[in-house]
């Protein structure tokens, strides 16, 4: 499949840093701050909410792949939306994954900050942001080789940890048999296995799917991919089998070693099993690891953010300057107004972080699901029309057509509206207007621009 638009991208990216940019967006702060919270939730019984969210994560891939290895582009989902189903869904898809990634940008940025002063109590969170934020904007300006080798390494130090706690961790449990409190028992003590039903384990089940925001970032990096039809399918198989390993294992040693009622309030799991351990300067460790993890997940979501404003611009939904690329293949113009809400989000932040911080992650998070789900909805529109336009026989396909497919976009749909009668509601409050705003300002700037310019723009292989 040769796309007309996005001229100028240069392909070099390679499985394994396609996997490792995955796997690194989708690890983030999260898993090592933020699991406590869905274990608070369900209890023991977040094991279930993982294996689900991670069945979910599977159907997805799978829509995305296939959908992927026929348009390998940087705008990806949101041209595949464009497409097959209206150019004003590739609109409000593309610009809403765009503004989640830059807003939470501006969260890392300025969490950034905070760990910082772990090391430099006395320096101005101001001096950090500035600091690290100028410097991932060279990275992602030098060319997206310099991106992916930059990413690949931030990916390998988060990994490795897990690893290492996962190791550790078992040494604890089967090495240090004599602690007390702490073996395959906290699954079932304080309240059994299901403390808080099933209804805890569905409310955890959109939490955990926070913790796999970002592996769809594949799909935008295959643009730049050397072999897409290879490479995809390969580096989205080996990221779902992976993040779902490394998540319920980690998440079951916590279990074990933590007793449930204790996650949301104590320390850090982690920090804990090296503490048990006696290894000198936990605290330390952890504030490293946690600090590489906001500095992966803030190099992804910039390039994520640049190529969504480039793609945009390339279907006539952004200013034209936003569209070209320089020396190295990289849009700069599209790095730049990305750079600009980064640093708008971070200083707003850091003025109103009683409040910015909910409103910048609402829609964050709103954005994230909305793709998601559009991936799903896209699926069932491009197989149907791939077929009877006589495309290629692709090398990857979503099993269980179209019944999984509906079943995934089912199961987004009911977490989404679930999230109005939790603590997570200011997701459709700031979502659903959202989307609103997007669509005024579509028919009143754009609509009369759409023509058939956008829906001719891909060659389909026979």
């Amino acid at each position: 499949m040769e796309n007309k638009m996005e001229k100028g991208l240069k392909r070099e990216l390679k499985t394994r840093q396609l996997t490792m940019i995955a796997m690194g967006c989708a690890i983030g702060t999260g898993l090592f701050l933020g699991s406590g919270l869905a274990i608070s939730t369900a209890g023991p019984g977040v094991l279930i909410s993982y294996a689900v969210g991670a069945f979910i994560v599977l159907l997805l891939m799978g829509c995305l792949a296939e959908m992927t290895v026929a348009h390998p582009t940087s705008g990806s989902f949101g041209l595949i939306a464009e497409k097959y189903i209206h150019p004003m869904a590739g609109y409000l898809v593309r610009y809403s994954y765009w503004i989640a990634n830059v807003l939470a940008v501006g969260v890392e940025v300025s969490a950034i900050a905070v760990y910082m002063k772990y090391w430099f109590p006395t320096v101005p969170g101001i001096v950090w942001i500035l600091l690290f934020g100028a410097v991932l904007i060279y990275v992602n300006a030098t060319s997206v080789n310099t991106f992916a080798t930059f990413e690949y390494w931030f990916s390998m130090i988060k990994i490795s940890a897990i690893i290492g706690f996962i190791l550790l961790g078992a040494y604890v449990l089967f090495g240090n048999s004599g602690a007390a409190k702490i073996g395959s028992e906290n699954f079932t003590n304080a309240g059994g296995f299901l403390p808080f039903g099933f209804k805890g384990v569905w409310v955890a089940i959109f939490i955990s799917l926070f913790s796999f925001l970002g592996t769809e970032l594949i799909a935008v990096t295959a643009g730049e991919a050397k072999d897409p039809d290879v490479a995809v399918p390969k580096a989205l198989k080996a990221t779902v089998f992976r993040l779902s390993t490394f998540y319920v294992l980690t998440l079951a040693i916590m279990l074990m070693i933590v007793p449930w009622k204790n996650a949301g309030i104590d320390k850090s799991p982690f920090v804990k099993v090296m503490e048990i351990l006696n290894i000198p300067g936990a605290s330390g460790i952890m504030n490293f690891i946690i600090l590489t993890a906001a500095l992966s997940a803030m190099n992804s979501q910039l390039y994520a953010s640049t190529r969504m404003v480039f793609s945009l611009s390339q279907s006539n939904f952004a200013p034209a300057v936003f569209g070209k690329v320089n020396k190295r293949g990289v849009p700069s113009s599209a790095l730049a107004i990305s750079a600009v809400g980064i640093i708008v989000a971070a200083v707003v932040s850091a003025l109103f972080p009683g409040t910015s911080y909910a409103f910048m992650m609402g829609i964050s998070m709103f954005g994230a699901m909305f793709t998601w789900l559009m991936i799903f909805v896209s699926h069932l529109f491009f197989r149907k029309m791939w077929e009877k336009s006589g495309g290629r026989k692709l090398p990857v396909r979503m099993i269980g057509f179209p019944y999984l497919t509906i079943l995934g976009a089912v199961l987004l749909v009911s977490l989404m509206i679930t999230t109005w009668f939790t603590p997570f509601k200011i997701l459709l409050q700031f979502g659903i207007p959202w989307l609103v705003f997007l669509t005024v300002v579509y028919f009143f700037f754009h609509k009369k621009r759409v023509d058939a310019t956008s829906q001719q723009d891909f060659v389909v292989e026979d």
